[in-house]
This record gives structure tokens, sequence and C-alpha cells, in this order.
């Protein structure tokens, strides 16, 4: 049974994160699914491979920087991808073929480290909440991969990518993720960060930006946009869906109101 629209009116905030927020824009019906009824979803083995390889690049960062090589990530792997399975059983008749698995982490493994000698620096903080009250109604927070710290006070937000980079023209999208993040800095530390670096281990491809004062203050508008319309849905009961070739993926499919009969 949906929740009503009582329920709805009851809630104090609008919890949004990068992921919640790219729900909202990609669709409506998608975001009400996973941020207000919380329904289970299928298991994504792209995902589960995201999660083992930035499990493995976090843990890296525990040793000393003289043994933070491929070799180490290649050892870390078994005890993390074993932890995962413990705690998702279903994972292990999902992977027909543990070898074809496990060569494809390896890869992303090396990509990473044909883009990054983690020997040469240290990560200041790892898999970071941050998060910050936009408004008295909207609370902003999220998970930082990695940010760095130099010793001049610079900072740069760095984030994990198992995918491929987007293709001309979606650079931006890509980017509004660390901007998010980098406002929260911001806003928080009085420090607006000097760089964001999407790392795409799919491809091996950098994305960098530097913020400008102008992209942090754009992407807080937006984000209020959204957060206002997150309110006025929330007021109506109205999740419109917005049926696009994601829809493929998705785990609703089969219940939502544009497939529906």
């Amino acid at each position: 049974m949906a929740p009503s629209p009582s329920i709805f009116a009851s809630m104090s905030k609008v919890r949004l994160s990068p992921s919640r927020v790219n729900d909202f824009n990609n669709c409506p019906q998608l975001y009400k699914y996973r941020a207000i009824d919380q329904l289970p979803e299928k298991i994504s083995l792209d995902a589960e491979r995201g999660t083992l390889v930035h499990s493995i690049l976090h843990d890296l960062f525990d040793s000393p920087a003289a043994e933070r090589t491929f070799l180490k990530a290649v050892e870390l792997l078994p005890e993390i991808w074993s932890k995962q399975q413990e705690e998702k059983p279903e994972l292990a008749a999902l992977i027909p073929n543990s070898k074809e698995w496990s060569d494809r982490v390896y890869a992303l493994l090396e990509t990473y480290f044909e883009l990054e000698q983690p020997q040469s620096f240290e990560a200041t903080f790892r898999e970071i909440h941050v998060e910050l009250d936009l408004r008295d109604d909207v609370y902003l927070h999220g998970y930082v991969d990695r940010l760095d710290v130099a010793p001049s006070g610079e900072v740069r937000i760095v984030d994990y990518k198992t995918g491929k980079a987007p293709k001309p023209g979606w650079e931006d999208k890509a980017l509004f993720q660390l901007r998010i993040y980098a406002l929260v800095y911001w806003r928080t530390q009085g420090v607006i960060p000097k760089l964001l670096q999407l790392i795409y281990l799919g491809d091996g491809q950098i994305l960098k930006n530097s913020p400008s004062e102008s992209d942090l203050r754009a992407a807080e508008n937006a984000l209020m946009r959204v957060a206002d319309d997150i309110i006025q849905a929330t007021e109506t009961n109205t999740w419109r869906p917005k049926p696009s070739r994601l829809c493929d993926w998705c785990s609703f499919k089969d219940i939502c109101p544009a497939f529906k009969g």
C-alpha cells in the first residue's frame, strides 16, 4: 500500500544527496520508489563490482606509502570480496564465471595504477560523510570517496567511477555530484576546493574541474529548485514517471505506471 499524503506531509526535511537528486531529475517516480517507499531492488553486478573496487582502493591507503602497489590491491581483493558476499549471499549465484569476474576487477585496478601513484601522496579523508542544512527544510549530505588536503591547504575532491567517462557535452552533468560536495565543503569550512576529479577506470579517463564561487552558487540554486519540486510532489502526492532508455535497467519497471498495462 502506498503511503498516504498525510505521511508525506509529516516529513520535516527533504533529504538530498547526489544520488537522490539524480534519481529525481531522471524520473520523479523512481525517486519515490527509492526515497519514499524504500522498495527493495534487484542486485546490480556493475554496482557490486564498483563497491568492491571502491573498498579495495579505500583499504589500500591503510598501508604504508611504499606498499600501495597493484600487488597489494590484488592481495586485498579476496578478503574484501568474501565480506561482500557474506553480506549478500545471493551474489555467488549471480556470477557464473568467477575468473571472468576477478579478471575484470584486476583490469579496473590496473587502470587505477596507470592513472595515479598512491605511493606519492596521503589521502587525508576517505569515504567521508559531508552534510549541510541548505535551508530549515532541506538537508544535504553525501559520501566523498576521497578528499585530499595539501600542506598548502588546497583541497582536492576525488571520486572513483568503474564505468566510462561521459561523452562530450555531458561533462557538466557528471561534475554536478562533485560540485555538491564542494558546495558543502565551502559552506562548512569556508574554503572552495581547488580541484574536482572524476577517475573513470572503465576507460582510463580523468575529468578535472576547478570550481569557481559562481559554479557552486549555481549548484546551490539547482539544488533548491530540486528541493522545491520534491516538496511540491510530496504535498500533492504526484510523482510523474519520465520514461527513457534508463527504464531498461530499472528494478521497478514492472510496477511503474508508465508501463503497467
